[in-house]
């Protein structure tokens, strides 16, 4: 077998042995996805329950009870949660993500002085870093599946810093999972929280709000219930985000192995056509002699 024949298969092999791998991680990817869904049905299933209690305080005109996470500040720190992946093989996942939040900050024109980074995931924390963006808290390793035990440490930390005015508004940034082959970005101001949010997240905003005696007193509710509203919402984008990730793993490993079969199809055509043309060099070479020994 000639060095050019050799060489190609030594190709298709590589690009084979490539294939079974991204194979092997699209399984695990799909299987990581159906697990996160499942968790996710749960999770609001929780939330809708919690967003229509809270909702139906707001309509019982109780938007003027004071509370940090109620209250509007003068904007002077911008706070931006960034939820990235710790890990490549997700496509454009991280790019489109970061992209769209330094978009957002252009079009707000923030300085930088004028921005808190909060970073959750190794590629934004590290993007952000090395261009010198105030990166105030950073967060790796969020488990494939994480439940809430494993964020309330984020989710806490967001909360408290926005109580002790290290910023002023929150943006939580992060890819909404749509379907297996498609997410969208998202940044949603998240805090401070409004009665107009509120109402608008009511799943029935037409119905009659049911009556309530309060006890303890209505601040009191609401000192418990709004926390706990705020860092549900926290912890859903990160739910969230994350169902994103395996989703774009899935078509990122999907896309890698239809491309691993292409190239083989093309170097196993490279290779039929080669070993052809040898077969034929070899004949006419033999033609040749044995017409030379004729003679």
């Amino acid at each position: 077998m000639t060095a050019s024949l050799q060489g190609i298969q030594r190709r298709i092999s590589s690009t084979q042995s490539t294939r079974q791998i991204t194979n092997a991680m699209k399984m695990v990817s799909t299987a990581k996805l159906a697990k996160i869904q499942r968790s996710g049905d749960g999770y609001r299933v929780y939330a809708s329950y919690l967003q229509n209690v809270v909702a139906h305080l707001a309509k019982a005109h109780l938007g003027d009870v004071s509370g940090t996470l109620l209250e509007t500040r003068a904007a002077k720190k911008i706070g931006y949660l960034v939820v990235t992946s710790d890990r490549g093989l997700v496509g454009g996942y991280n790019s489109t993500l970061i992209k769209a939040v330094m978009a957002d900050i252009q079009q707000r024109q923030l300085s930088k002085d004028q921005l808190v980074i909060l970073a959750v995931g190794g590629n934004g924390a590290d993007f952000f870093k090395k261009r010198g963006f105030n990166v105030a808290y950073e967060y790796r390793g969020v488990s494939d599946v994480p439940d809430f035990n494993e964020v309330r440490g984020i989710v806490k930390m967001v909360t408290t810093m926005y109580d002790n005015e290290v910023f002023d508004e929150l943006e939580v940034a992060y890819q909404h999972f749509v379907s297996r082959i498609s997410n969208e970005v998202r940044v949603v101001k998240m805090l401070p929280v409004t009665t107009d949010d509120l109402e608008a997240k009511e799943e029935n905003p037409d119905t009659v709000p049911p009556e309530y005696d309060f006890e303890p007193s209505p601040e009191d509710v609401l000192e418990v219930v709004l926390p706990q509203y705020a860092q549900s919402l926290i912890y859903g984008s990160i739910l969230d985000a994350k169902t994103a990730e395996h989703a774009a793993s899935v078509t990122s490993m999907s896309a890698a192995s239809d491309n691993a079969e292409e190239v083989i199809n093309k170097l196993r055509l490279e290779f039929n056509r080669a070993r052809q043309s040898a077969i034929t060099t070899e004949i006419t070479e033999i033609t040749g002699g044995m017409a030379a020994l004729e003679d």
